[in-house]
């Protein structure tokens, strides 16, 4: 007995050919479903990043992690669906492989165009929350744990720059938080000399951060859609062959 084509796929008869040969009908449904995990990876890391800078409520920018993991999620049973047509050369599962997994690509192109054009407002978002998140600074804890690891784990202080912490109201004047410090030590802040504090502002920093990540996310989601233009050409010659009654190579 031969092992079924795709993991979890109980659908699938024994992958042999009537001449005795190991048949792979659909070789690209076992990429489909890794990436849809990647996907959702994806996603799940994005949201993570984002919940630690934007906190106040749902914006178009905090919004595509969620659709990402959807699209990742629906994408793994689609592929479950392919998997199943693939192995019983069934018709109609396979048109319905092919229309989903197009609508799917439809989707992350439109999420891509998403973040592209909404790239700037995320920023501004970040910069707006961050500044109020400053003015709850020691008022709340934990927000201060927030802030103190931000600048602390990018090496920036305040938004702009250290100024910034001269009108928050329960920073007493002429000191910052002691992450703002190259060296953290206690009440390092209180006295500080400029040349012993982080001289970028975290907005800049994290954004500049975010702009390096993005070609690496934006590299991934070429590969996972050249996977799924596979997956369709392959759909489509499986239903061909289907139709015209050929033999399934």
């Amino acid at each position: 007995m031969g092992l079924p084509l795709c993991p979890g796929c109980t659908c699938c008869p024994p992958p042999w050919r009537a001449d005795g040969l190991w048949g792979w009908p659909h070789p690209d449904l076992p990429f489909s479903q890794a990436c849809a995990v990647g996907l959702i990876a994806v996603g799940v890391g994005a949201q993570l990043v984002l919940s630690q800078t934007i906190t106040q409520g749902a914006t178009p920018g905090s919004l595509l992690p969620v659709v990402i993991i959807a699209v990742g999620a629906f994408l793994f049973m689609v592929a479950f669906v392919g998997c199943c047509g693939a192995c019983k050369e069934n018709y109609c599962l396979m048109i319905t492989f092919a229309i989903f997994l197009s609508l799917i690509m439809l989707v992350e192109v439109a999420a891509a165009i998403a973040g592209y054009v909404f790239r700037d407002k995320v920023m501004l978002e970040f910069n707006k929350d961050f500044r109020q998140q400053m003015q709850n600074y020691r008022k709340d804890n934990r927000t201060t744990l927030a802030l103190d690891k931000m600048q602390e784990d990018f090496k920036c202080c305040g938004a702009a720059n250290y100024t910034d912490w001269e009108g928050i109201p329960s920073m007493p004047k002429g000191q910052v938080p002691d992450s703002c410090c190259i060296n953290v030590t206690k009440d390092c802040g209180v006295s500080f000399h400029v040349k012993n504090i982080y001289p970028e502002g975290c907005v800049e920093k994290i954004g500049g951060w975010l702009r390096r990540n993005v070609l690496v996310v934006a590299a991934a989601a070429l590969g996972i859609a050249f996977v799924e233009v596979l997956g369709i050409v392959f759909a489509c010659c499986l239903v061909k062959s289907i139709r015209s009654g050929y033999e399934v190579m």
